[in-house]
C-alpha cells in the first residue's frame, strides 16, 4: 500500500472550535505543531509535545514526542525527527498536543482524512476554520 501524499488533521480546543490542516505526509511533528499554532493565531514561542493519552496525566503517555526529547532520560521521541505518518498511522488516529507547559493549551489532534498533493498548493494549509480562536494571552482585565 502506498503512503498518502497528504494527511488532513483536525486540531480542536473543543467541539465547535477547531482547524482542519492539510500537511504533506513527509512533514514532521514539528511542522504540524507550527501549522496548528499559526492556525489559531498563537505565537510559536513555547515548548510543546504530542502525547498518546487524550485525557489525564499526559506525561504518563506510552508514546510521547517532545521538543526537548534530547534531554537525557526524557523517554520521549523528537518532534523534529518524527514524521507525521509515524505518529499518526491511520485515519482516526488521535493524540493530545500540549502547547505551552505553563498555560497548558490542550488540543485534540486527529487524522480525519488523506489526500493527494495539488501541484500548485503550498503545505501545510488550512482547509477549514470553525469557531473564533481565543487569545493566546488573555487580558488581565478579562480574567
Amino acid at each position: 500500500m502506498t503512503e498518502p501524499a497528504t494527511l488532513i488533521f483536525r486540531a480542536s480546543l473543543r467541539a465547535r472550535l477547531y482547524r482542519d490542516i492539510e500537511v504533506s505526509s513527509s512533514s514532521t511533528l514539528a511542522d504540524l505543531a507550527e501549522a496548528m499554532v499559526a492556525a489559531f493565531g498563537f505565537d510559536m514561542d513555547h515548548a510543546y509535545g504530542f502525547y498518546s493519552k487524550l485525557t489525564g496525566k499526559l506525561f504518563d503517555s506510552p508514546q510521547r514526542f517532545e521538543l526537548f526529547a534530547d534531554i537525557e532520560g526524557s523517554g520521549s521521541r523528537s518532534v523534529k525527527g518524527t514524521r507525521v505518518t509515524t505518529a499518526f498511522q491511520k485515519a482516526g488516529s488521535a493524540m493530545t498536543f500540549l502547547y505551552d507547559y505553563g498555560d497548558e493549551w490542550r488540543f485534540r489532534v486527529e487524522v480525519i482524512g488523506t489526500g493527494q498533493a495539488q501541484p500548485d498548493a503550498n503545505y501545510p494549509r488550512i482547509v477549514s476554520k470553525i469557531g473564533k480562536a481565543p487569545p493566546q494571552y488573555p487580558d488581565i482585565d478579562d480574567e
